[in-house]
């Protein structure tokens, strides 16, 4: 297998990085030289071609650390990730217009941040999914050692998307299949776990005497041994938990609205469903590591995952190539090259409007900076990390659903 990632130049640590062609600002190569840098890092850091500076740790990173987990570097949107199902329609079953389809998806999904991002009452279904799974239970026993992560809305966000670049969208594959696809992660309640460990690993950092250096508080560890390692671990894989279960459930309510526009249709007895910000023990290079993907996806020989572009572009359906040096591991998506801030300023409404042309879509100012030139070209991206995975299906949007 030709391998073709790059190698980036650090005074201590190895960075192995599949950017070729793919540009990367100076401020994400800096914060990737500082995690490097950091003693518990076993091996290499692995870096994905959709890579670009992030809170804690460079998104489009993997990180695999023996004896310690970085906080922040997992991130406040635990387990955000992927969800894609093939139905049994066809192109031409779509009406001309797809505004129904979306405004019945946004009808079933509540979308957005704050309280309208919430159901105003749980479906059954998602009272059904909160029993079966007993996530509320495990919760709650989480909740009892830290109560300071504060009031829940487990029931009131199972289900729901988000805002930012959270999506769900309707694509067209090229058999002209119809796929059904989603973004989101563990919402509010998941935030509010990040924040609180985030916050207790910067404390515990304050107190210890370490004989290396630590060059950015969002680098704060906790140390495996420590109660409160044990504790992260517990409510991390919790919220993992939670945000898989999200999109599962956001998933049957948007299936649910497609047939009451679309009529009856079949699905794939088996979903996509993969986590790109999480973190899990893995064995890579002859040792047990704690494995952090902050914006990468699992890419062992065979695994099927999901690379998204942005709301005008191309999205992938990809397989595992099991690339060892990657930890096997794929980029998550395109990447921003933008801050929302910098596209602001930017781009127009004009702008937006004409990327995503023949998309039903929002198309006002509230998104204007997820709009396509945003994000890196796709497929540059893809052509960086040929030896990590394969094409199994490009997918086309059709249908848009921000919050």
């Amino acid at each position: 297998m030709t391998i073709t990632y790059e190698a980036i130049e650090t005074h201590s640590g190895t960075i192995k990085a599949w950017t070729k062609g793919v540009p990367v600002e100076d401020q994400a190569v800096e914060q990737l030289r500082d995690v490097a840098g950091l003693p518990f890092i076993h091996s290499h850091l692995a870096v994905m071609p959709d890579v670009h500076w992030g809170r804690g740790a460079t998104v489009g990173s993997v990180i695999p650390t023996k004896g310690a987990i970085i906080p922040a570097a997992v991130g406040v949107d635990i387990g955000c990730g992927m969800m894609a199902i093939r139905t049994s329609l066809k192109a031409v079953n779509l009406p001309d217009s797809l505004a129904k389809v979306r405004d019945e998806i946004e009808r079933a999904v509540p979308v957005g941040n704050g309280p309208r991002g919430d159901h105003r009452d749980a479906p059954s279904s998602v009272g059904t999914m909160l029993v079966e799974s007993e996530i509320a239970e495990r919760f709650s026993v989480i909740n009892d050692k830290h109560p300071k992560i504060g009031a829940h809305k487990i029931a009131g966000q199972l289900g729901t998307l988000g805002g930012g670049n959270h999506f769900i969208e309707l694509c067209l594959d090229e058999a002209g299949d119809v796929w059904v696809m989603l973004h989101s992660g563990s919402r509010g309640t998941g935030n509010m776990v990040g924040t609180y460990f985030i916050n207790r690993a910067r404390e515990e950092l304050a107190r210890r005497v370490l004989d290396f250096h630590v060059p950015d508080k969002d680098l704060a560890f906790f140390v495996e041994g420590e109660p409160l390692f044990d504790d992260y671990v517990e409510a991390v894989g919790w919220a993992q938990d939670y945000a898989r279960l999200n999109r599962e459930a956001m998933m049957a309510r948007v299936l649910m609205a497609m047939r009451k526009t679309l009529g009856k249709f079949k699905t794939d007895k088996s979903a996509v469903n993969c986590h790109h910000n999480y973190v899990q023990r893995e064995h890579h290079f002859g040792a047990e590591v704690w494995l952090t993907r902050k914006g990468a996806v699992s890419a062992r020989e065979g695994e099927l995952g999901i690379i998204p572009g942005s709301m005008g572009a191309k999205s992938f359906i990809v397989r595992g190539k099991g690339q060892s040096e990657s930890f096997c591991s794929c980029s998550h998506g395109a990447g921003r090259k933008m801050s929302r801030t910098e596209v602001k300023r930017t781009f127009t409404l004009g702008d937006h409007r004409k990327a995503t042309e023949g998309v039903e879509c929002r198309k006002d100012q509230g998104v204007i900076d997820e709009t396509p030139a945003a994000y890196k070209d796709i497929d540059t991206v893809m052509a960086a990390q040929t030896d990590l995975v394969e094409v199994v299906h490009t997918l086309k949007q059709v249908v848009c659903v921000k919050g």
